[in-house]
């Protein structure tokens, strides 16, 4: 059987912790910051976590190394 290949738009967007999660950058991030608190905008500048019911699918466009 051949290899899988990597989903190339996936791994440029998501990266794997050491525990087999999946991070990312947050969305709303580019523009229009007048309507959004100071608040949402600190909480924005960092990565967040996949949610765990996507996990599956992101396990089969990333296979591990």
């Amino acid at each position: 059987m051949p290899k899988m290949k990597t989903n190339r738009a996936a791994a440029k967007r998501f990266k794997r912790t050491a525990k087999g999660g999946f991070k990312s950058g947050n969305s709303f991030t580019s523009h229009r910051f007048h309507g959004k608190t100071k608040k949402q905008r600190r909480q924005l500048r960092g990565l967040s976590m996949l949610d765990k019911t996507n996990v599956k699918r992101f396990k089969k466009m990333l296979p591990a190394k």
